[in-house]
C-alpha cells in the first residue's frame, strides 16, 4: 500500500506533503531529521493520510495537493477528513 501524508510542524504550523510506500519508516526519518525538507522545522505531527494501491497514484495525489499552494485548502482537506 502507498500513502499520501501531510505533516504539520508543531513549531511553525506549516505543512509538509509527501508520499511513500512505507509510512512508518518515512515518519521515523522525518522525526530523526533525515529529510532535508523537514530537518530543523519540527517536531512534526501526522495530520492526514490517504492510502492507494499503487505508489504512482499516491504520487499523483501528492502533486495535486502541492499544486494548491494554499494552507487554507490543505487545512480544509484535513478538517474534512477529521469531521
Amino acid at each position: 500500500m502507498a500513502t499520501v501524508y501531510i505533516l504539520q510542524s508543531k513549531a511553525t504550523a506549516r505543512f509538509y506533503i509527501g508520499s511513500t510506500n512505507g509510512l512508518r519508516r518515512r515518519l521515523k526519518e522525518h522525526l530523526r531529521g533525515h529529510s532535508l525538507a523537514t530537518r530543523g522545522r519540527g517536531p512534526w505531527e501526522l495530520v492526514y493520510q490517504e492510502t492507494f494501491e499503487l505508489l504512482a497514484d499516491a504520487r499523483r495525489r501528492e502533486i495535486e495537493i502541492k499544486q494548491w499552494k494554499s494552507a487554507k485548502m490543505i487545512a480544509g482537506l484535513i478538517a474534512a477528513k477529521i469531521g
